[in-house]
């Protein structure tokens, strides 16, 4: 057996391995290599969004605020993880200018000056990041962690709030496998390890993680527990907060290791505080997380349903009865046509698609459970379609960020947004979002195409996922500021959580009130107050200050 994960405060010295390095993605877009968009993807466009284009192409090079970091300030900081560590250089700061929404991307290729982070600080371990927060604290420097930079809700943005300075906190050095338990299947990890790290560490080894958001290839296992993450096989594996073990984590206050057995009386689970925490109480350096063995076989199969609500139900039914397959997703009819147009699948584009993956030691074991999905499913009226679309969907399930930067070349707006709720306010749930966002964006001049499908699904409720596909407008930025404002409001109107699994960040800040009430905000504000009492974590992600009259 290998060196035992968090049984105490303390993780090994010396951690079991390093992974690679990974790559960022580039400035103005969510990776380094442009989507190529398919023909088929060009006549679609043209057919559903007519009319003059507005392209907003990528740019060279902007020019980024000066860095008002001073030098005693950035020494301090270098004294701590080593003077190249430390850094105010333009080429440095360019990469962390915060997430990758489409108002983040569209402010970098519209806007003239570019916010940034006055320095960029990387840590290598837990012990460094807190001297860095002491720093900080000591010294009045705003701290934004920062893993992938994948936040779609304004989660990383450089915001030095009342403060001197700010600096992004990037957490890649601490990327490793810290522990391995092979017993009780726990594996820990610095929190900026990334998805695809812990997967070629863990893989090594006969393990999986088993979490793959559409974020996977850039995220880092801190983010995912700072958001509470759902990945594409949450079906299977469970969404995030549900495979977190463990988590250590440095404050300004001072360090909390929480997590030591499976299950606890002792009081509130204080975990809970800091899944979705969004570095606004302190900064995740270390997680623990429950893992499996590889699995040996994995089985595929895809059906028709003639409408959604039909496959809603069958949905419901085979979750409720206890049902797992590892990935589980239904298409609207919207959704299903344009897919397959997409990718060249004309005769796939009647009913709602549903697709599912099915895991097991052996290949029995998989087929097992996808027998068990495909008895309910004919149930309710499915049609098989074999396994080629949910194998086409596995081998392009990550893709779909780059494609919204390209189509964003041709004057193209392809967003997401996401919610959840209960089976039985599902449907108005969904009519209700769905009907805002076509009244928003046909009021700024262009008629919009809503896609939604169901990927998480729950004993008593789902997720809801929707893409919006319309024609930018000659001002894109309020076009869409208007229409996610809508949708934000007719997802609190119709009981719905303004957000799954994308966190609160500041886009979502304004409507969380209206899901935990003013004395929920008040509480998160408290338990700020008293791990970061001086507010140099994260200023303006989750809870606003006192001063300020939004959440």
């Amino acid at each position: 057996m290998a060196a035992t994960a968090h049984t105490d405060s303390a993780t090994p010295a010396s951690p079991i391995a390093r992974p690679a390095p990974r790559p960022r993605g580039d400035w103005d877009a969510w990776g380094s290599e442009p989507a190529r968009l398919p023909a088929a993807a060009k006549a679609i466009v043209a057919t559903l969004l007519p009319g003059k284009a507005h392209p907003v192409p990528r740019r060279q090079v902007p020019e980024l605020t000066p860095s008002l970091i001073s030098d005693a300030d950035l020494g301090a900081l270098a004294d701590v993880v080593g003077g190249h560590h430390a850094s105010r250089a333009d080429a440095v700061r360019l990469l962390h200018l915060g997430g990758k929404s489409t108002p983040d991307l569209l402010h970098r290729r519209m806007d003239g000056l570019q916010n940034a982070p006055d320095a960029v600080v990387s840590p290598a371990d837990h012990d460094q990041i807190a001297a860095v927060l002491g720093v900080c604290d000591d010294r009045g420097i705003a701290v934004v962690p920062f893993g992938g930079g994948t936040s779609v809700v304004g989660g990383v943005e450089p915001e030095r709030g009342e403060h001197a300075a700010v600096i992004a906190l990037d957490l890649s050095r601490t990327a490793a496998l810290l522990a391995l338990d092979e017993v009780s299947l726990l594996a820990s990890f610095g929190a900026g390890t990334t998805g695809p790290q812990a997967e070629e560490l863990l893989g090594a080894r006969g393990f999986t993680l088993g979490h793959f958001p559409q974020s996977f290839p850039y995220a880092s296992l801190g983010g995912f527990a700072a958001t509470r993450s759902s990945g594409q096989a949450s079906r299977g594996y469970g969404r995030f907060d549900d495979l977190v073990h463990a988590l250590r984590i440095a404050t300004p206050a001072g360090d909390l290791d929480l997590g030591r057995s499976p299950a606890s009386a002792a009081g509130p689970d204080l975990r809970e505080l800091f899944l979705g925490s969004e570095g606004a109480f302190g900064v995740l350096t270390e997680v623990t997380v429950r893992v499996r063995p590889l699995p040996g076989a994995t089985a595929y199969r895809a059906w028709s349903f003639p409408d959604f609500a039909t496959g809603t139900a069958a949905l419901r039914e085979a979750t409720q009865r206890g049902i797992r397959p590892t990935v589980l997703r239904l298409s609207d009819a919207t959704e299903t046509r344009v897919n397959a147009a997409m990718g060249g699948h004309l005769t796939r584009m009647r009913g709602c698609l549903a697709i599912a993956t099915f895991e097991g030691a052996i290949l029995e074991e998989a087929e097992a459970a996808r027998d068990a999905l495909d008895t309910v499913f004919a149930a309710h009226g499915a049609t098989s379609r074999g396994e080629d679309p949910a194998r086409s969907w596995e081998r392009g399930r990550f893709s779909s960020p780059a494609l919204r930067d390209t189509l964003m070349d041709t004057g193209v707006l392809a967003e997401t947004l996401e919610t959840a709720t209960t089976w039985a306010n599902l449907p108005a749930l969904k009519q209700a979002v769905t009907d805002a966002l076509t009244a928003s964006l046909t009021a700024s001049g262009t008629k919009p195409v809503v896609l939604c499908h169901i990927s998480h699904v729950y004993p008593a409720g789902a997720s809801l996922y929707l893409t919006v596909i319309a024609a930018l407008g000659e001002d894109p930025q309020a076009q869409w500021k208007t229409a996610k404002d809508a949708a934000s409001r007719a997802i609190g109107h119709a009981n719905g959580t303004i957000t799954h699994h994308h966190a609160v960040g500041r886009d979502h800040r304004p409507y969380l009130a209206t899901e935990i009430g003013p004395l929920g905000v008040e509480l998160l504000r408290a338990v700020k107050a008293v791990l970061d009492p001086r507010g140099i974590m994260n200023p303006g992600a989750l809870v606003a200050p006192r001063s300020d009259t939004g959440a």
